[in-house]
Parts: C-alpha cells; sequence; structure tokens
C-alpha cells in the first residue's frame, strides 16, 4: 500500500485533511480548480504544524510533501486513499465519482466528507461502489480524531479494515456507522442543539454569547471526556443509568425542547444573530481564532491523555505505535550506535509547554530532561516491570542551563551521554537541541534504591551489563562543555 493520499477539494475540510496526512508522514496531492487552494491550504498547514505535533510525547514522521495538480487524474495517481470534500451537492459528488473512477487506482479507498449524504446515495450509478465510503471528520481535521465510516453492503469487510487501519495509521478514531442514516451520529446531535440555540436566540432567551457559555463552562466539558449516556450514568450516582432514567425520564413529555419545529429562516433571524456573533467575538480575525481554538483543543487532550481517557486513550495508543517503528540494535532499544550520544526525547514543544513570554516554560525544560532520564532509564533495563520487582533510580542532583529560547511547535531532540554507570550510580548529561541550535544542557545524577527500603541499592537484572556497555562507549567521547559546572560559573 502507498502511504499516498489524494485530497479532491482543498476548502477548510480539505485542508485540514490534506494536513493530518502530510504531517502523518504521507505524501499528499491536491485538486482544486480554487486559485487561492495553495494559499489557503498553506495556512491552514501553518496552524497545524505548530499544534499537532504537540499532541504526542514521541516523533512525529519526517512531514511527506504536498503537490498541487491541475488535473485530477494526476493528484489520484498510485493513490491509495482519496478524500473528497466538494461542496454538499448530491450530483456534483456523484459526477466527480465518476472522474475518480476511472482514474484512481481500483484498490484505492474514495473516503468522502459529507456532513449529511448516506454512503448509498453516493454510491449510485458509480462503476465500482465498492470503493466509496463516507468518511466524515470534524473541523479542525488535524486536530479532532473522529471520522465516521458509514458503510453499505457494497463495501467488503477488506476495504472496511483497510480504512479503518489507515485512518487510525494517521490518529484518527475511525467510529464505524453499520447502518447509514442522514447525517449520520454526530451532526445528528449537532442539527438538535442548533435548531434549539436558534429558538433560543429568536425569542428572546439568550444570546449567542449566553448559549456559547452555557455550552463551554457546563456539559461541553462533561462531553468532551466522558460523552453522553456515560455522564448521565455518573449523574444517577451510586444506582446508576436506571436511576437516572427514572428521575428523568418524566421530563421527556414535558415541552422543554422545540426539536420537532424549526424557526423560519428569515432575514432578521439572521441578522439578529449575525449582530450578536460579531458582538461576541469580532475582534478576532478568523485565523486568530482558529489558533485560539487549536490551543484550547491541545491543553484539553492533552489533559485527557495524562488521565488515558477519552480522545487521550487514542493518543496514548497512537504515540505507542510512533514508538514501535523504531528500530534496535544488539540488545538495546532504540540506540542506532553506542558509540554516539543516544537520542532520548525527540518531539514537537506543545502548545502548553509555553509562558506568558511566548516561549518554552523553564520547567517544561525540565521535564523534557526527565523525560530524557526515563527513556535511558527504560533503555538499560530499569523499566515498568522491573519497578515492579522493587527496585529504580531516585534522582538526587540536577543542573540545567538555560542557552537559547524555544517556541511551540519547534521539533526538539534531547542527545544523552552517560557519564558514569558504574554500581549505584547513573551520571547523565542531556543536550537539548532545536535543529542544530544547542538550548539547553541537564546534568543529572540518579542513585538505584530499593523501592522497599528507599536506600541506595545494586541494580540487577541486564541493567549492570548494558550501563558499563555504555559507558564504555561514552568514555571515548569528548567531555561537553558544561559538564561540572556550577550555578553562576562564568562560561
Amino acid at each position: 500500500m502507498s502511504n499516498i493520499a489524494a485530497i479532491i477539494g482543498g476548502g477548510v475540510i480539505g485542508g485540514g485533511w490534506a494536513a493530518r496526512f502530510a504531517l502523518m508522514g504521507w505524501q499528499v496531492r491536491i485538486f482544486d480548480p480554487d486559485p487561492e487552494a495553495e494559499r489557503k491550504i498553506g495556512e491552514v498547514l501553518d496552524n497545524a504544524r505548530r499544534s499537532l505535533p504537540g499532541l504526542s510525547d514521541t516523533a512525529l514522521p519526517a512531514e511527506g510533501a504536498i503537490t498541487f495538480h491541475a488535473e485530477l487524474a494526476d493528484a489520484v495517481a498510485g493513490a491509495s486513499w482519496i478524500q473528497e470534500s466538494v461542496p454538499e451537492r448530491l450530483e456534483l459528488k456523484q459526477k466527480v465519482y465518476a472522474s475518480l473512477l476511472a482514474a484512481a487506482p481500483s484498490d484505492a479507498i474514495i473516503g468522502s466528507s459529507t456532513s449529511g449524504f448516506k454512503p448509498s446515495e453516493l454510491q449510485e450509478g458509480t462503476s465500482n461502489p465498492g470503493q466509496i465510503v463516507v468518511a466524515h471528520p470534524f473541523n479542525p481535521v488535524y486536530l479532532l480524531p473522529l471520522a465516521e465510516l458509514v458503510t453499505t453492503a457494497a463495501n467488503s469487510a477488506e476495504t472496511i479494515a483497510r480504512a479503518q487501519q489507515i485512518l487510525r495509521a494517521i490518529g484518527m478514531y475511525p467510529l464505524h456507522v453499520k447502518k447509514e442514516i442522514d447525517a449520520h451520529i454526530a451532526d445528528r446531535f449537532l442539527e438538535a442543539v442548533w435548531r434549539e440555540a436558534l429558538w433560543l436566540v429568536k425569542d428572546g432567551i439568550a444570546s449567542t454569547e449566553e448559549i456559547d457559555d452555557a455550552i463551554r463552562y457546563g456539559f461541553g466539558l462533561r462531553w468532551a471526556q466522558m460523552g453522553l449516556f456515560e455522564t448521565y450514568r455518573v449523574a444517577g450516582g451510586e444506582a446508576g443509568m436506571k436511576h437516572f432514567m427514572a428521575q428523568f425520564g418524566p421530563a421527556l413529555k414535558w415541552p422543554w425542547t422545540k426539536l420537532m419545529d424549526v424557526p423560519e429562516f428569515t432575514d432578521e433571524l439572521v441578522d439578529l444573530i449575525a449582530g450578536q456573533s460579531d458582538a461576541q467575538s469580532g475582534q478576532y480575525s478568523i485565523r486568530e481564532l482558529e489558533r485560539i481554538r487549536d490551543n484550547n483543543l491541545v491543553g484539553m487532550m492533552r489533559a485527557l491523555k495524562h488521565q488515558d481517557y477519552g480522545a487521550g486513550a487514542l493518543l496514548n495508543e497512537t504515540d505507542k505505535g510512533l514508538r514501535d517503528q523504531n528500530g534496535t540494535v544488539q540488545d538495546f532499544p532504540d540506540i542506532d550506535d553506542l558509540t554516539k550520544p543516544i537520542e532520548t526525547v525527540s518531539r514537537a514543544v506543545p502548545l502548553d509547554w509555553t509562558d506568558y513570554n511566548g516561549h518554552m516554560n523553564e520547567a517544561k525544560y525540565l521535564q523534557a530532561f526527565g523525560d530524557a532520564t526515563d527513556r535511558f532509564m527504560w533503555i538499560v533495563g530499569c523499566d515498568a516491570e522491573y519497578i515492579a520487582t522493587g527496585g529504580s533510580y531516585f534522582t538526587a542532583e540536577t543542573h540545567i542551563r538555560h542557552l537559547d529560547e524555544i517556541q511551540a511547535g519547534e521539533r526538539i531532540r534531547v542527545e544523552t551521554i552517560c557519564l558514569n554507570g558504574q554500581g549505584k550510580k547513573m551520571h547523565l548529561f542531556h543536550q537539548l537541541w532545536a535543529g542544530d541550535r544547542l538550548c539547553a544542557s541537564g546534568e543529572h545524577i540518579l542513585i538505584h534504591v530499593s523501592l522497599e527500603t528507599r536506600r541506595p541499592s545494586e541494580p540487577t537484572g541486564v541493567i549492570p551489563q548494558r550501563m558499563a556497555a555504555i559507558h564504555d562507549a561514552h568514555a571515548a567521547l569528548e567531555r561537553p562543555e558544561g559538564v561540572g559546572r556550577y550555578v553562576g560559573a562564568p562560561r
């Protein structure tokens, strides 16, 4: 299978798909007759480069090339995934599919970003309906992981499995909707909330800002990590879901909503809502709002990641897949050459690592070095399994030099040298790089301890042999500038 994705239609959604695929290492070919497509997608890509890599705590693949093509056939040549994101007009989409099926590889999966049409409608009258599925994402596609994968009997089990595998490989969550319905699953919820919001504004009950406040300060936060039913299960207390439904079931007969009725979309209503929206957030440009949105999403999703819950659990799964791609040398995981400093961290700086000065917070330098130490411990055999037997390393002393500032989205790496690996002592020197800039160094001394006595103890298992091998190899390296430096010493 080639790692080539063709994007047909480069608007907000198509641009998001392009950024997601490219930043996950795919070659991306774009077909869009809009003369502004390259500029627009470039701006989306800039935002994605700033935010998406920061969701991962390991290195993403090298960014794939993005090319623009004047002919549809050139864009889809050799592609294994084709994403259609043209306007929501069924006759237009079916016309596009006719051209795609005539030019695309016969095993390419054609995903549609449609938010409303059923896959059977898209497949109707086509030469190979089994290639076409709905893969409905949410904006921004490069951050939000959900893709509603809607299929029909025309799609083989192999096609469905391959579609799921590809979406997961680029960090998305393929929610397989096995029974098609207009607007799939998620947009039906959004439509219900949207209709009720229109009535609340029209009837003068609430403004656009007050409705948004009700969501973002209340149930929106709960939904982000537990969804609807799990949230209500908790609301039922110790008695659980049955108690909740018994308590609130009668409310279904009360006239709380107007979901079956829609206010007339008059010019007056449109002007009212547009005016309130301008007052609410008109001081920001669209690009500024996108960056605010991305900052918030990354922070929330990283918090979920630490809890291994909701979207955070998917991010951890994606990180594990990326780490599993790394190779091994001899008996040492993730080491290419023992005679060189060991790369113990490779990642992008997430948005929530920056401070009021707009650069990486000083505490995050320590986190980067702490992550490097943890990785080195894992390399020499002090992993979770070993720690469970009652041994580990405790940090005894740390000295960090801050040499240069680092911005959000920059790719950093930490190179580690083992200065001493004999007996109970682990003496490491980390250097943090952004490209060819040395931005910080960290010198750390750790002592092996017994977790039972909490006192120093000799390491066991493979640790002594691995530590000795790395120590001996690194002894031949030039001693880095800054080793042994004390606070305030002249450079």
